[in-house]
């Protein structure tokens, strides 16, 4: 039973988390943005200017995979680009004014995802705790049968 793919919490993260991102993916299309377009807006503050790597650290993407993102996010004019100027190997982005227009508009996006999950508040809350003290809890990987 253990050892059953339905029991598996790696597994049920992975498929809830496909099945969320998708149902994302469909409401944001009329904002011209992909889901990791949608994490990166939601961000960046509305006057904040931090570096690509910084933002990378929030979202926990590496450059390779945030790069393409940021350009497609710059081309659509919600974010700039500009290298910085204490030093020129620092990407720095900020939101423009359509980001800021955008950024506001997407709460409601949140909430019909909720709402087409069929979960309630307080069920929300209980797993963005639990989550958000996995993530928080930054344990060392350890092999049981090394005993490391």
């Amino acid at each position: 039973m253990p050892n059953h793919l339905d029991n598996q919490l790696c597994f049920l993260l992975y498929a809830t988390s496909k099945e969320i991102i998708r149902q994302y993916t469909m409401l944001l299309k009329p904002y011209n943005l992909t889901y990791t377009g949608y994490i990166a807006i939601l961000a960046l503050e509305d006057d904040e200017q931090i570096t690509v790597k910084e933002l990378g650290k929030r979202l926990f993407l590496d450059s390779g995979t945030l790069t393409p993102v940021l350009k497609k996010l710059e081309a659509t004019g919600y974010v700039l680009r500009e290298r910085s100027k204490e030093d020129e190997r620092q990407m720095q982005i900020y939101l423009t004014k359509a980001g800021i227009e955008v950024r506001q508009k997407l709460p409601e996006v949140s909430r019909r995802v909720m709402k087409q999950l069929n979960i309630t508040e307080q069920q929300y809350m209980q797993l963005k705790y639990v989550l958000q003290d996995i993530l928080q809890n930054d344990l060392p990987i350890k092999d049981e049968k090394l005993g490391k």
